[in-house]
């Protein structure tokens, strides 16, 4: 099928690049960190699985990532700015609340959780991904792991922890100014919120992906949610089509 990309005017002007796939019920998709929409959604074909399946696959491109713009004033990384860029969309789209489904794969599963959790953004489904409750409640851990490869990015070699991290940053083309800044635009979610995000929810997560903790217990805290496991690790996990089968099997019930 045909993939249109257009721009947009975020909420304080920075341009976002979005990508369409199908018609139909919609359906937006944040995709990880250092990611794209390219790389986690249509690379792979999940997209396309969604539009086969009759639904409208609407893929953000964050702030820093893909075809969007990467500002390197800090005053364009308030807190929340991810969230705030997601809810610029739905306007953008003239979205009602009820009326179009949402999922997201790490960075973006974060995203989805803080604007579901308080009220923000009200889908009529939620999907997940690749998120577990330390992903959640453990931010500023996992955010120092990527600042990390952010700031000695020249001196790490193969053998360090973050040398596949600085790997895949170096092939997305990242800004790095710019990704440091966002990086401390993030915060930690209370896990109370949980109780509020009431509507059909799937937490999908690879049987080797431990990366954001147990999305096994991510789930069980959520009030109407289900666990699916598919193959894959963090990283490869997105790369197989029992991904994106498991997304048009869960919306499409």
């Amino acid at each position: 099928m045909t993939i249109t990309t257009e721009h947009f005017a975020s909420f304080d002007g920075t341009r976002l690049a979005v990508h369409t796939e199908g018609e139909g019920r919609p359906v937006l998709l944040l995709h990880g960190l250092f990611s794209s929409a390219q790389m986690n959604w249509i690379k792979w074909g999940h997209g396309a699985r969604l539009a086969a399946a009759g639904f409208k696959a609407i893929m953000l491109d964050f702030r820093v990532h893909g075809q969007s713009q990467a500002p390197r004033e800090a005053r364009a990384y308030p807190p929340g700015v991810l969230v705030r860029d997601a809810v610029a969309l739905a306007e953008h789209l003239g979205l009602e609340p009820g009326g179009f489904d949402l999922v997201g794969f790490s960075l973006g599963a974060r995203t989805a959780i803080h604007a579901v959790g308080y009220g923000i953004l009200e889908p009529r489904r939620l999907a997940i991904c690749g998120m577990g409750v330390a992903g959640l409640s453990d931010w500023e851990r996992r955010a120092d792991h990527f600042k990390r490869v952010i700031d000695e990015f020249d001196t790490i070699k193969p053998g360090d922890p973050t040398y596949t991290a600085r790997t895949f940053l170096k092939s997305q083309g990242v800004d790095r100014v710019a990704a440091r800044l966002l990086l401390d635009a993030m915060d930690d979610f209370d896990l109370a919120r949980l109780a509020a995000i009431t509507m059909p929810t799937a937490v999908i997560c690879g049987d080797e992906d431990q990366d954001n903790g147990s999305a096994e217990e991510l789930a069980a805290q959520l009030p109407d949610a289900r666990y699916i496991e598919v193959p894959g690790t963090h990283l490869n996990s997105v790369t197989k089509p029992d991904l994106g089968e498991a997304l048009a099997r869960f919306l499409a019930a």
